[in-house]
């Protein structure tokens, strides 16, 4: 049988999120189910359980990003194809939380400090992003270019969700990349194959962690990122 989507309210049960925060996030699946009807934004499968594979999937990544570096500052965090927001600006609503106590499970720590960029290709996707994100007061910067043409700075973590294979988003990545970056990328039924495949042109130490959105998900989390170099 099949497992009956999950609700609004059992997301938050979940994710431990305030009042507040759902309701923005309910702004935006609201605005992801009326946007869908002339832009593909998400496989329209996925639509009757969106709190599962797309709010809670991407909510996942938070408890491993730290609320701010060491001195204080924001953490830099890069999305890369942020598409229809998934999992960048959930995590940039996240980052909105404030409310002292909540946020201690899937949504980590309150009071965050991020400093999110979504880069997204897509001019229409850029819009939709752009209008969520003022209509649930998120700050956010959205740079509507390909990965390739967007100038290099150094991410703290780099994000991707259904984007490129493993080989290629390291690529894409390798220019953010500082001494101590990580990448959070969510990958699916073939992430060993993608691993394998990578493994001949990168070195990385890897973690592995099972996906909240169903079985054959996996959240590969890497760090210690460098070139194979060649012998010959």
């Amino acid at each position: 049988m099949a497992e009956a989507p999950l609700s609004p309210d059992s997301f938050a049960e979940i994710a431990n999120v305030s009042r507040e925060t759902l309701a923005r996030l309910r702004i935006y699946a609201d605005m992801l189910v009326k946007w869908q009807k002339t832009i593909n934004l998400v496989g329209r499968d996925t639509l009757p359980d969106l709190w599962r594979r797309h709010m809670l999937d991407s909510a996942h990544l938070a408890p491993l990003i730290l609320p701010r570096r060491p001195d204080g500052t924001p953490v830099t965090v890069l999305d890369l194809g942020s598409g229809a927001g998934f999992p960048g600006l959930v995590l940039a609503i996240l980052a909105g939380e404030r409310e002292a106590g909540i946020g201690k499970t899937i949504a980590g720590e309150a009071g965050r400090a991020w400093d999110m960029h979504l880069v997204e290709s897509d001019t229409r996707k850029c819009a939709f992003l752009a209008t969520v994100a003022r209509e649930t007061a998120t700050a956010v910067r959205i740079h509507n270019r390909r990965i390739e043409a967007l100038e290099p700075f150094v991410a703290d973590v780099i994000t991707a969700r259904a984007l490129a294979p493993l080989d290629a988003l390291l690529a894409y990545a390798e220019p953010f990349l500082g001494p101590a970056s990580e990448c959070l990328f969510l990958k699916g039924a073939t992430a060993e194959d993608e691993l394998t495949t990578a493994g001949k042109s990168w070195k990385m130490a890897i973690e592995r962690q099972a996906s909240c959105s169903g079985p054959a998900g996996t959240l590969l989390r890497i760090k210690a990122i460098s070139r194979v170099r060649s012998t010959s």
